[in-house]
């Protein structure tokens, strides 16, 4: 979700006011999605990375996650959208890690839409934290596939992504989700997030489906496998 600063630039504005706003986007997009049929949405809220950033920014960025969870989670609950939150917790005051574990409580007998937020996340975190929980589970063992490394993952809850979407014009992922972003469709646009509107969301999701996924095969392959099914 990225353009939150640059959409506040450009109109004057302090780039907090582009984070507020960025929320208004969020919540458009999640129900956009609830309505499509989209079972899952991950949102990239906070990297590992953006500790970085000025003090006050992260502060006010905090301050908005707190915010947004009393604020909206009652709605999620209501409307069938489960929310879970991925990441290193342990940097956040703990006060917001209390929160976020209630917010993931009230709403995890919800199966309409699973909403994920990484916050703290970073996709090579992932997979060290991943590794180290593998190797803790299995002493001794050496010799480990891909398949038994996949459930430490964060978010082996979930299938590997279709689609990944970056707003605001840089054309990169960003340290996010690194193993599970292999196979993955990716679609890049100049519109900043706070901008980012369900038309929006319907054209990344109609480039999506001009896309001919072989996943290694060829597309006759493909075509074959249509025709089988």
């Amino acid at each position: 979700m990225d353009g939150n600063g640059r959409w506040a630039t450009k109109r004057f504005l302090p780039r907090v006011a582009g984070h507020a706003k960025g929320v208004d986007a969020v919540r458009e997009i999640v129900e956009a999605c609830a309505v499509r049929g989209v079972e899952f949405l991950t949102l990239f809220a906070f990297s590992s990375e953006n500790w970085r950033r000025p003090a006050d920014e992260v502060s006010v960025l905090m301050r908005l996650f707190m915010t947004v969870l009393e604020r909206e989670v009652g709605k999620m609950a209501v409307n069938g959208i489960r929310l879970r939150i991925v990441g290193d917790m342990s940097r956040f005051d703990p006060k917001l890690q209390e929160m976020a574990v209630r917010a993931e409580a009230q709403t995890a007998g919800n199966s309409r839409l699973t909403l994920t937020v990484c916050a703290n996340y970073g996709g090579r975190w992932d997979v060290m934290q991943a590794v180290g929980k593998m190797i803790r589970a299995n002493p001794g063992a050496s010799d480990f596939s891909e398949a038994e490394l996949a459930p430490y993952l964060a978010m082996a809850y979930a299938p590997e992504p279709d689609l990944f979407i970056r707003t605001g014009g840089e054309q990169r992922i960003s340290n996010f989700l690194l193993w599970q972003l292999a196979y993955s469709e990716l679609y890049f646009t100049d519109t900043f997030w706070p901008d980012f509107d369900a038309r929006a969301l319907d054209l990344a999701i109609a480039s999506y489906q001009q896309r001919e996924r072989r996943f290694g095969r060829t597309s006759a392959q493909v075509l074959d496998q249509k025709k089988a099914s």
